[in-house]
């Protein structure tokens, strides 16, 4: 730092400061008149001088100044609040009042956030604040700016703190506690039980043992008869691990902000619990996403570090402005899924029209596999659907908004009728409606 910024640039003048100044000039106009204060003027502007170059020599030629340091975590949490921490320290022998402005990332739009203390010889204090990022991405901390003044507080010196510093915003992995026990409910099992293996007939591959009378000739293993002398036959577990893929729109639908998060910042928090649970039940999960062109296609795994994978896959995830193109998903689905799976389509329709467009495709992909679109409701046009009309332009606005309501009705009924499961819900309860959905198909094992 430059002698000029350090000892010039660094000085602010207070409101203490200006308001002595006055003072002593309306001491001064009133000494026009009374002339036995002609004299106090002068002495008063000389002692408001005095103290200033005191103050200023206080807070400028000490050998140390007040620090700070902020507390952030690695990384933030989309949508949710995120607690931030400021320690601030005087390491100055005498007492001084500090303020800090804490220059925040451009995206949040914040210019007025402002903390005080009064600071004795070597106190340290935390100061506290929360910020809510609405947009996944990288987010540029800046400097932590101290105005220091004494007790005397005719001066202030600026102190520009580095604290630098780049955090990245991911998907709201902060909603996986709130949802934690429901996922760990169903698959914890008492202490001092024992736990009984039910024999089936799925894919999962249990064991070889030797044939006895009542087993299923269908299931002899010929080979490994041949090699032991004796019939052996092949046993199958209940299938427990199943694929289950998020896909998620991109498309220019899912940009319709609500509450701050996009739709599909909204489909990405949810994604981010789904995925979380499916892998606590032992299932593969992985994730498609998709606008006029492929994006990110991650394999089902249910691997330790899958739900990681998933949030770095997740992160940088930006929607366009283009139409999705449903038979690039169709192709991408037939070619690298091969083993029945549970998708989870989050997308949105706005017209009946748009989804006919699209329906072959869904058709064809629950065809194959099981099929779960999930889209959402309007929930401005809810508003304006209940309120009531007071004049002609109203009812004609409150009469659009019906037809719109009415016509996500019927893209409802419209999947169901070709056999497409359907989950309709607004966006504020997509993650708890989604999870619930899951969890009813796993209970019956539609899969």
């Amino acid at each position: 730092m430059s002698i000029l910024e350090r000892y010039i640039l660094s000085v602010f003048l207070t409101r203490r400061f200006y308001l002595s100044i006055i003072a002593c000039i309306c001491l001064y106009i009133v000494s026009f008149f009374v002339s036995v204060l002609i004299v106090l003027p002068p002495i008063v502007f000389t002692c408001i001088i005095i103290l200033t170059l005191a103050d200023y020599a206080i807070l400028f030629f000490s050998r140390t100044q007040p620090s700070a340091q902020r507390i952030v975590p690695e990384r933030l949490s989309n949508g949710d609040e995120n607690s931030i921490t400021i320690r601030v320290k005087n390491n100055m022998p005498y007492t001084l009042h500090i303020e800090v402005i804490d220059e925040l990332p451009e995206q949040l739009q914040i210019r007025d956030l402002k903390k005080y203390g009064v600071f004795k010889t070597a106190e340290e204090k935390l100061f506290f604040y929360t910020i809510r990022p609405l947009q996944r991405g990288e987010y540029f901390f800046g400097r932590l700016l101290l105005f220091a003044s004494t007790n005397l507080g005719l001066v202030q010196r600026k102190i520009m703190q580095p604290a630098d510093i780049m955090v990245p915003v991911y998907p709201s992995f902060l909603q996986l506690r709130k949802y934690q026990l429901r996922s760990h409910a169903t698959i914890q099992t008492e202490a001092g039980t024992k736990r009984m293996r039910k024999i089936g007939h799925s894919m999962e591959f249990e064991q070889i043992k030797d044939y006895v009378t009542g087993d299923d000739i269908r299931t002899l293993n010929w080979k490994a008869s041949a090699r032991k002398g004796g019939l052996m036959i092949n046993t199958f577990s209940d299938e427990r691990s199943q694929q289950v893929y998020c896909i998620i729109d991109k498309g220019r639908l899912m940009k319709m902000p609500f509450h701050g998060l996009t739709l599909l910042d909204h489909a990405i928090n949810s994604c981010l619990v789904i995925s979380d649970v499916c892998l606590n039940k032992q299932d593969r999960v992985g994730v498609i996403t998709f606008s006029n062109k492929m994006g990110t296609v991650l394999a089902a795994e249910k691997k330790a570090t899958q739900k990681s994978t998933i949030l770095e896959v997740l992160y940088n995830q930006k929607t366009d402005f283009l139409e999705s193109d449903f038979e690039k998903l169709y192709t991408l689905v037939r070619s690298r899924i091969k083993q029945r799976s549970l998708l989870i389509l989050y997308t949105n329709f706005e017209s009946l029209g748009g989804l006919k467009r699209q329906l072959d495709y869904l058709r064809s992909l629950a065809g194959h596999h099981l099929l779960l679109v999930v889209f959402f409701e309007n929930t401005e046009l809810n508003v304006l659907t209940n309120q009531d009309a007071a004049n002609l332009e109203d009812v004609y606005i409150k009469t659009v908004a019906q037809k719109f309501a009415f016509e996500k009705k019927l893209i409802v009924k419209e999947l169901m009728k070709h056999g497409i499961l359907t989950l309709l819900t607004t966006p504020q309860r997509l993650t708890i409606d989604s999870l619930n959905k899951y969890l009813e198909l796993k209970a019956r094992q539609a899969l």
